[in-house]
């Protein structure tokens, strides 16, 4: 059966990258109908931040992305917290050690410092403790010496395996350094942990970032050396934010909540992250995540870096946002709403049926009603339009005939006041177009607004829209 695991380090929030392993990790266990991991590495105590493993936990149930064993769940080989299996590793560790194939290290920080500074750039450790007898290996544990345990690289020789993504990866041992596998706290490095979880959690595929694949060889040294069966390897190249620069937690790019926190839709998300590395076999690009489960395949990934492209996810969001039922959308766009001062104010449900079309993300609502907190003191130069032949002088000439027109409408409903100042036009021989381009600046004093004259009037309601009207007119004949 088909085991891949998801192993985030509780370092913050998730991020794009991270969002992709994870989810790439679950839609080949999926597609394969089998099971979906979930390890939480914080053996790195100095990185660990207060409160990110609850991102992680809520991240994954928000997308979508349940988990078959983890935390809370249990499994094959729990726990599956790595601070809580750390006998686990000891054990392991000093069967490397019988072997051969690792050995403890006293070295101070500063004989490293010595050492590093007198090889230069290439600074690799030169297994100067590797010859330490055993008696005095013991002699010195035992009077409480600080030490680790490294693993033992041979000297020579090409280490080969073959990776789903990248094909065949051959990696000379001289290039390769005496990694440490457990720090003198006792706790393992992720170059140890990661091969004894995952050989007794069973996993059958790794998915990681490219980032691993030349360290890859390390670990299937420590494979061997202990008798397991090495699991197969995806190696995913990296989300780069342009050409030249990866996208990166460190450097503050976006995580999974900050996309939410603009007004992203969650499937929209998962969907164009799914397309970070990722070919579907057509040109189809809007997946609902249980499509992808059915289409995604190792064959689909792709070697190159994959471009993050906001705009692009943009436009993929919009689709989502259109096809959402006006409950729907008003359910997300609310507390935008809300927050645009529009709350006891407005119909909501008018206020939707104009919003949705133009909502790309909902963090745009603000800005697109803008106008109903902001109409006092517009630029009069905006009554100004080529194309209709319209300014200043036509506006004061026109205004008094809108706000009659307004005024009589005995139904306050965008048709109606539509039909109204046609016939306003028809019978004073001027364009329809004049008409309305006056009326919605005289109403909202914007250019832009997510509607035409009638349905911003309708929207502000026959007092507000009067109100204004009539503001706009005292402003002309100053």
């Amino acid at each position: 059966m088909v085991r891949t695991r998801f192993a985030p380090s509780p370092t913050g929030y998730m991020h794009i990258g991270n969002l992709r392993t994870a989810l790439y990790a679950y839609l080949f266990a999926r597609r394969n109908k089998g099971k979906f991991v979930l390890r939480i590495e914080d053996t790195d105590l100095e990185r660990y931040v207060d409160g990110a493993v609850d991102i992680i936990y809520r991240t994954l149930n928000e997308s979508g992305m349940r988990y078959d064993e983890g935390p809370g769940k249990g499994g094959v080989n729990p726990p599956y917290i790595q601070s809580e299996r750390k006998d686990i590793y000891r054990k392991y560790a000093e069967r490397l050690v019988k072997t051969g194939a690792a050995y403890y290290c006293f070295c101070s920080k500063e004989r490293l410092e010595e050492m590093r500074s007198a090889q230069g750039d290439a600074t690799k450790y030169d297994k100067h403790c590797l010859g330490v007898p055993s008696a005095e290996v013991k002699r010195r544990i035992a009077a409480g010496e600080s030490c680790v345990i490294r693993q033992n690289i041979p000297a020579s020789g090409l280490i080969t395996y073959t990776d789903l993504v990248f094909g065949e990866i051959s990696i000379d041992c001289k290039d390769l350094e005496d990694n440490i596998l457990i720090k003198s706290d006792g706790m393992p490095t992720y170059n140890f942990a990661n091969v004894v979880d995952d050989h007794l959690m069973r996993i059958t595929h790794v998915i990681r970032g490219i980032e691993y694949l030349s360290s890859t060889p390390k670990y299937n040294l420590i494979y061997k050396a202990l008798g397991w069966r090495e699991p197969q390897y995806m190696h995913l190249p990296p989300i780069m934010k342009d050409a030249q620069h990866k996208l990166s937690k460190r450097y503050g790019d976006a995580s999974y909540e900050d996309f939410r926190e603009k007004g992203y839709l969650k499937e929209a998300v998962i969907n164009y992250i799914a397309l970070l590395g990722w070919s579907p076999k057509d040109n189809r690009e809007k997946f609902s995540l249980a499509e992808l489960e059915e289409i995604f395949s190792a064959e689909g990934l792709n070697r190159s870096p994959a471009i993050f492209d906001e705009a692009k996810m943009r436009w993929l969001n919009a689709q989502y946002v259109r096809e959402l039922t006006p409950e729907k959308y008003l359910e997300h766009a609310e507390r935008w709403l809300d927050g645009a001062g529009c709350k006891g104010k407005y119909d909501y449900k008018l206020a939707t049926k104009l919003l949705q079309g133009r909502t790309e993300v909902f963090s745009q609502i603000p800005e697109l009603i803008d106008f109903l907190n902001r109409f006092d003191g517009y630029d009069l130069g905006l009554f100004d339009n080529q194309k209709q032949k319209t300014d200043v002088r036509a506006a004061k000439a026109l205004l008094p005939g809108i706000i009659r027109a307004v005024e009589g409408a005995p139904d306050f409903t965008s048709p109606a006041l539509y039909e109204r100042l046609q016939t306003l036009a028809a019978d004073g021989g001027v364009k329809s177009g004049a008409v309305m381009w006056i009326a919605r600046i005289a109403l909202t004093g914007a250019q832009t607004t997510p509607g035409g004259a009638t349905e911003m009037a309708e929207l502000l309601g026959k007092d507000e829209s009067l109100r204004r009207l009539n503001a706009s007119l005292k402003r002309l004949e100053l």
